[in-house]
Parts: C-alpha cells; structure tokens; sequence
C-alpha cells in the first residue's frame, strides 16, 4: 500500500488497539502517523524478515507513551504477526504501553523522555567512526524538549559533524498537561536549532510528499551539518473532537467515541 493508505490504516489500528486497552496516547499517536507511514514505506531501508540486520537504518522513537502507533506501523510493514496486537496493553503482553525493544523492528524501549536522542547521536556517532552508511533518524515531542538532557546531544552532534543524524519533531504544540507555548514556551525554536549549528527545515508534518522530499534530501546531504526537520502537526489528526485538544493526551475512547470516529477515518 501506499503511505497515505498506510497512514489511514495506522490510525485505524491505534484506535482499535487504544480502545480495547482502554489505553491512553491516541493523540500523540494520531500526530505522527504520517510521518511513521512515510518513513517505513518510502525512506528507511529495514527489512521487516531481518530487522536486525547491520545494514539497515535505524529509527529511534523518543515519545515511547505514543507507541501504538510504531506498533501498528510495523505490524502492517510484516515485522509480526498483525494479531499479536489485540494483546496491547495486557498483562503479560510484550505489546508494552511504552516502547518495548523486546518488539521486531523496534531498536530500544523508551518513554523515559529526553533519553533516546542522546542514544541516537551515539549510534550516529558510531557510525561515522566505523564508516557505515545507515541513516540515523529519531523522532521526539516537543514537550520533551523541556527536558535538559535533549540539548546535551544537539550540542555534540553538530561538534562531531554527524550528517548521518536526522532529528524529527513532532511539533503537535501539546503535551501533556498543556498547550507547549503555556508550560515552556519553545519559540523561537528554528533559531535555537540554527545557534546550536544544526540544518533546520519546516515541513507539514501531514504532507506526505513533503515528508519523503525533505527526509530524502537531507539525509542525501553529506555536509558535516546534522538535520532537523521540525514538523508541524495536529494532536489527533483525523479525528475532529479529538483535533488540538489537551484531553486527548490521556483519554480512551468509549465505544459511541470509538465509532464516531472509525466512522471519521472512513470506516464502518
């Protein structure tokens, strides 16, 4: 299929898979679904029968609560068996409710936030001294980067020229408690990036072609610069009561909720 068809059945899956759990994150899972869609079916090399070969790309998920939604990506690309995921969230289940690295395809558990990007720049950084050729993506929220820990990395990466290292955020302007611009306002966020060196480039971050363009290039760009693409994105796009709204951070749909908005994303 193709990333948009992709896309549209990733959303379907995070809803079923967060309803039967009466789990949380649907929001957050919703605002990167194009991105996970394009990245699996137009950009990363990772072979769904080997995903550990050595070759292959990475891709480092930061926003571990929002694994429904990588979950239900790899299940659709063939990582696993589909039906693994009716068991999200139980008790027993390697279908963790946050990242599980136990998962095929899945590189480190995560939800820790402010962790993985620091990971991500040492695998990058381990890349260029073995003279490997994978690329290196990891995707993050925006409210993570109230954490410290983030800005460590993003001042060793462009230090250490790791062109390899594509930084995706997920700019949904939401995190948990609030809108971002009321907790820790990120603004200007592109001229913090540029004064820390880095490539900035804004993108829709639901323009599937504009996704495959701008991962494509500037990952093809070897110019000692590491790059970030701050794309900006909805809070439960597709769904229109769950669209830039707070709530829906934490929130399970009920079962009128769950139709209403299976119904939206164009099913019965």
């Amino acid at each position: 299929m193709d990333s948009k068809s992709l896309a549209l059945q990733v959303r379907m899956k995070v809803l079923e898979m967060v309803h039967h759990a009466n789990a949380s994150h649907v929001g957050g899972a919703f605002s990167m679904a194009d991105i996970l869609a394009v990245l699996y079916n137009e950009v990363l090399t990772i072979d769904p029968q080997h995903p550990g070969d050595p070759h292959r790309d990475r891709f480092f998920l930061s926003k571990g609560h929002a694994c429904s939604a990588l979950y239900a990506t790899l299940g659709l690309q063939g990582f696993f068996p589909l039906e693994q995921l009716d068991t999200y969230a139980m008790d027993g289940s390697m279908f963790l409710s946050h990242t599980s690295h136990k998962i095929p395809g899945v590189e480190i558990s995560s939800g820790s936030l402010g962790h993985v990007l620091s990971i991500a720049t040492g695998v990058a950084f381990a890349a260029k001294l073995k003279k490997t050729t994978f690329k290196v993506v990891c995707l993050v929220s925006d409210g993570e980067l109230n954490e410290g820990s983030n800005w460590e990395p993003i001042m060793l990466a462009p230090q250490h020229k790791l062109d390899n290292l594509v930084l995706i955020i997920d700019y949904n302007k939401i995190q948990s408690l609030g809108f971002v611009k009321d907790v820790i306002d990120l603004e200007p966020l592109r001229a913090k990036f540029e004064s820390f060196r880095w490539e900035v480039v804004e993108i829709d971050g639901h323009n599937h072609e504009e996704i495959t363009d701008t991962v494509t290039t500037v990952s093809n760009n070897k110019n000692g610069i590491p790059k970030v693409i701050i794309a900006h994105t909805i809070k439960g796009k597709g769904v229109d009561y769950m669209e830039n709204t707070i709530l829906w951070h934490y929130r399970s749909p009920n079962i009128d909720l769950y139709n209403n908005a299976l119904k939206q994303l164009g099913t019965t």
